[in-house]
């Protein structure tokens, strides 16, 4: 892996973090589907008119609109839509612990399905990682966190593995970001049927609403899946995927920071194992 990828998989991993805390404020003062739906809506719009300024098309490779519609509707649809509807009972912190267990399961998927080979090293590191994350998740069950959000975000990490693997083939012909803006589109479509059939709208309007919206449609929402796309492009799902083991790390400081949630010292041993597990992958994809 080179140095280039390591700082966009580490930018990935800070921006993507950080949408568990802005979509914490979203869901305090609005309905969690119908926020998404309208800002994956105003994203892919605009993801759309940039790809047209830098000279893009709708002529995508039929892997890539098989990627478009996968990954707009088990990414944003059900990962995200799931997240948001969780975080509504469950803290931001705990949600972005859940997504990070999303490589190892990513390296299951794609020695089963794909038949990828994964290095006696590398599954040491994962299977850490996967230990460094439940530790810290478990610190969060012993302090009374609801169940419910907790099914709901592990569904989420679920349809975030289907969405991972689907990238595959998403960057093959170009047009990287009119792929990232069609499947916000895709998005913002399923959620607002999903909306329309299940919630009551309501919006209590502030600033800290508005900053976080426009926040995590520009950062999370356009500028991380752009990352992601190339990210996965550059060196493959499972190395990818394994950027997710720090989003505990990053998650856990952003909401202690901007929203006072709570770190213990069993959430810093956690996030240290957690790092060796990455160290661990990666110099084992180093050696093959």
């Amino acid at each position: 892996m080179d140095k280039r990828a390591i700082v966009m998989g580490i930018a990935f991993a800070l921006m993507w973090s950080s949408a568990f805390t802005s979509a914490r404020v979203i869901v305090a003062q609005a309905s969690p589907l119908a926020s998404l739906s309208l800002r994956f809506f105003i994203s892919g719009l605009i993801g759309i008119m940039i790809a047209k300024w830098l000279g893009q098309s709708f002529d995508l490779t039929r892997n890539q609109w098989r990627a478009t519609f996968i990954f707009g509707i088990f990414q944003n649809a059900l990962y995200l839509g799931l997240n948001f509807v969780a975080m509504q009972t469950i803290e931001a912190s705990l949600a972005s612990i859940i997504a990070s267990s999303m490589p190892l399961m990513v390296a299951f998927a794609g020695w089963i399905v794909f038949r990828d080979k994964l290095a006696p090293l590398a599954l040491v590191g994962l299977i850490a990682g996967f230990v460094g994350v439940s530790l810290i998740m478990g610190l969060r069950l012993s302090g009374g966190a609801d169940l419910m959000g907790l099914a709901l975000c592990v569904a989420g990490a679920l349809a975030l593995t289907v969405a991972t693997l689907s990238v595959r083939g998403a960057s093959e012909g170009g047009n990287v970001m009119m792929v990232v803006g069609l499947q916000m589109i895709v998005g913002a479509v399923a959620l607002g049927v999903a909306s329309y059939f299940t919630e009551d709208i309501q919006v209590t309007m502030s600033a800290s609403l508005i900053m976080a919206f426009v926040y995590t449609t520009l950062v999370p929402g356009l500028a991380a899946t752009f990352v992601w796309f190339q990210l996965v492009n550059r060196i493959g799902a499972i190395k990818a995927a394994t950027f997710h083991f720090l989003n505990p790390f990053f998650g856990v400081l952003i909401a202690a920071i901007l929203l006072g949630e709570a770190m213990s010292l069993l959430d810093f041993v956690g996030v240290g194992i957690i790092t060796a597990g990455i160290l661990a992958v990666q110099l084992s994809k180093s050696k093959t």
